[in-house]
């Protein structure tokens, strides 16, 4: 019997739902740990990032109008597309990695814990960050929570799956749509994460994941007058996280930067939360 040939992948790009080549055409060679050849990725361009951009806006406004409760339900959607995937999951957290079988198998239970988590939260989030505020006069006043917009994100460069999932679920909990920048020399597990978003329920362009150079996509992003917040976690640079945090000044984007805590954590949902408040009179 004669040996197959081998079939070597390029992955594309994920915006608004479908799955893209990058407008360029260019392409990147992707390696294990061990330096080993694993796929092509699309390598994003500018123009890519546009659209991305361009996708999530037009989905925000129907992402944002869902209760906490469905958009939880689609969260936790996610959750068992991934555990029903976990073979792959742990198959590219170890190429990525280049760790142990039993190590890659629980950084992937704690990612899908991770979406299980914020799915739970995404209901309850207007509880805690909302409030009736006490007044001296015939009022009601209430703040409530409200999601910011349009979310850039550079996932974590060595985390590939699990950094990538905490600061993305987060994001997509309070009601915001992403334009995520995957690791770079590690992007195979967000293409897998892609393919369980574009079967999960998610409508499209509420989450864009791009493969390529946060330093080359980065300046574009934060730039953009449509995007009204950067998360820099993964920006490991100090020159590059400065330049495009001084870039988000255009339009006042909020901003999350390097070294911010992930994990499971409240405060990354209401990093980019607005509150409105709203005053009523009591009575006729």
């Amino acid at each position: 019997m004669s040996d197959r040939v081998e079939v070597r992948k390029t992955h594309k790009l994920f915006i608004g739902g479908a799955f893209p080549r990058s407008e360029s055409g260019r392409t990147y060679e992707v390696l294990s740990a061990r330096g080993k050849f694993l796929a092509n990725a699309s390598k994003a361009s500018r123009k890519d990032g546009r659209n991305a951009v361009t996708a999530a806006r037009k989905a925000f406004g129907g992402w944002a109008k869902r209760t906490g409760y469905n958009r939880g339900q689609i969260l936790y959607r996610v959750a068992e597309v991934m555990e029903g995937r976990r073979d792959q999951f742990v198959a590219d957290v170890r190429a990525a990695e280049g760790v142990s079988e039993k190590r890659a198998n629980a950084i992937v239970d704690s990612a899908i814990d991770t979406w299980v988590w914020y799915a739970g939260w995404a209901d309850k989030i207007a509880q805690v960050a909302g409030n009736a505020n006490a007044v001296n006069g015939p009022f009601f006043n209430l703040t409530s929570p409200e999601p910011t917009g349009v979310i850039a994100i550079a996932a974590p460069q060595e985390s590939s799956l699990l950094g990538l999932v905490e600061v993305l679920a987060p994001v997509l909990a309070a009601g915001n749509c992403a334009v995520l920048v995957s690791s770079n020399d590690r992007p195979l597990p967000a293409v897998t994460l892609a393919e369980v978003l574009a079967t999960a329920d998610v409508p499209g362009g509420v989450v864009n994941i791009l493969t390529g150079d946060i330093a080359e996509i980065g300046p574009w992003l934060a730039t953009h007058q449509d995007v009204n917040g950067i998360d820099l976690t993964g920006v490991d640079d100090p020159e590059i996280a400065r330049s495009l945090e001084a870039d988000g000044a255009v339009n006042l984007k909020r901003i999350v930067r390097p070294g911010t805590p992930t994990g499971e954590s409240l405060s990354r949902i209401t990093n980019f939360v607005e509150a409105k408040t709203v005053w009523h009179p009591i009575g006729v």
